[in-house]
């Protein structure tokens, strides 16, 4: 029987589609898999005896997982002191840039003043200038007000906000009807009140995504804390690591070591964002930010 080409019309969109659907899989694929290959290098290093590192030619896999490499990792710097002042850096200036951010967003958001679009844009401006533009002249008004050698520069910047916290929270704000304000303020409420009682549980999710980036920036900073720290019991995790690397006895392999340090510092990251991530994609979604 022959077929008509209407036909053959009909199912070649259909093939097309799934042809396009297929390569899309596997070039996304490879993708995720070149971009995971240096995490899982450092996971299997991590597990593998000082030789099985710098063995050629390499091997993914090691022949029998040293487990005992994380706690000597551990034994060789005080990983528990570094965990401490991590915490203690992380989750005080986490509170403040949540804080602050969602106040200053809250700000820009809902209230009109004059100035209003341009002091937005120079707010914005802080995430295009780069780190080491103001590190110099932030530790020569930190060390005139003697707080190098203190968690005080890695806590109290945080209080002022967050460029990137303050447009996704402006941005969620925005996405709320300003219907409930009106009919709360109708009602007497107050601005404040407005704020906590009605727009912060709408803000939930924006807020989730940035904690969580603040969260992993706080973590993972090495430039301040190596500016602004000395003393070896204030060092972080992410000094802590440099510490490693600076005390290990050169003329033994100890790259092992090195990589289950890593891992150590990477963990809570990483229980962080695969605990919160749909609260992460959640907010970004729909805070209507693209790329």
């Amino acid at each position: 029987m022959q077929h008509s080409p209407s036909s053959t019309r009909i199912h070649w969109p259909s093939t097309r589609r799934w042809t396009l659907g297929l390569l899309l899989w596997l070039f996304t694929t490879a993708l995720a898999l070149t971009f995971m290959f240096p995490f899982v290098w450092t996971i299997s290093s991590s597990l593998k005896t000082a030789f099985e590192v710098i063995a050629f030619p390499p091997t993914l896999l090691p022949r029998a997982p040293q487990w005992g490499n994380y706690a000597e990792a551990w034994s060789y710097a005080d990983f528990g002191l570094f965990f401490r002042n991590s915490i203690l850096v992380s989750g005080l200036g986490l509170v403040g840039q949540v804080i602050s951010s969602l106040i200053v967003a809250y700000g820009f958001a809902r209230f009109r003043f004059p100035g209003r679009e341009a002091l937005f844009v120079v707010c914005l401006s802080g995430m295009m200038m780069p780190a080491y533009v103001t590190i110099i002249p932030l530790f020569t008004m930190f060390r005139a007000i003697g707080w190098t050698d203190s968690f005080l520069p890695l806590i109290v910047p945080s209080y002022f906000g967050s460029a990137f916290a303050i447009f996704l929270l402006r941005q969620f704000i925005l996405s709320i009807p300003l219907d409930f304000d009106e009919s709360a303020l109708i009602d007497g409420a107050s601005r404040w009140r407005i704020l906590t009682d009605i727009l912060l549980p709408n803000c939930k999710p924006a807020l989730a995504t940035v904690a969580i980036v603040g969260f992993m920036t706080s973590w993972n900073a090495f430039l301040a804390p190596l500016i602004f720290l000395d003393s070896v019991e204030k060092y972080t995790l992410p000094m802590g690591l440099w510490f490693l690397k600076g005390s290990i006895d050169e003329t033994l392999p100890k790259d092992h070591l090195l990589m289950a340090g890593a891992m150590i510092t990477t963990a809570p990251v990483l229980a962080v964002f695969i605990a919160a991530q749909n609260y992460f994609v959640e907010g970004v979604v729909m805070s209507g930010i693209k790329g």
